[in-house]
């Protein structure tokens, strides 16, 4: 695996996990299941997709904005010094075609944090994008970053 921007790549932890046991399988478990059954995004019905598989590279990137954003106290894509999500993915050492990025505050649940990005339409097309094969979620005090790629 490439290191990340410090050198290591930040594990999943009860730090980056907000102490939810079983996180990855519960990410993988329910964004796969609508991804397998196909989801309605805004007004469109969008067709079954292939199952995404976890990244421990994009886990890191999600873990190192997460923390970011929790200890500086800000919500957004893209860094107070104005680094996007594609550039922090390169700087982590994730090589892909294609990418997004979904965000959230507040939600205390992997089923509550999936559901409310499910709720909104262009998240719903990130996590139903066919061209995305892997996916990893941090969350840090209820501050969550899920990342998506394709190689």
């Amino acid at each position: 695996m490439a290191p990340g921007a410090s050198g290591t790549l930040i594990q999943l932890t009860d730090a980056t996990s907000c102490s939810l046991p079983g996180l990855r399988d519960a990410v993988l478990q329910r964004v796969n299941a609508a991804r397998s059954d196909g989801y309605v995004c805004g007004m469109e019905t969008l067709p079954r997709v292939s199952a995404l598989r976890w990244n421990d590279i994009l886990f890191s990137a999600a873990a190192r904005h997460t923390l970011d954003m929790a200890a500086r106290n800000y919500f957004a894509h893209d860094t107070p010094e104005g680094v996007p999500f594609w550039q922090r993915l390169s700087a982590e050492g994730y090589g892909f075609f294609t990418a997004g990025e979904n965000i959230a505050y507040g939600q205390s649940s992997v089923d509550s944090v999936i559901a409310a990005w499910l709720g909104s339409e262009p998240h719903c097309r990130n996590i139903m994008n066919p061209l995305f094969t892997e996916v990893a979620v941090a969350c840090v005090n209820n501050v969550w970053t899920m990342e998506l790629g394709g190689g």
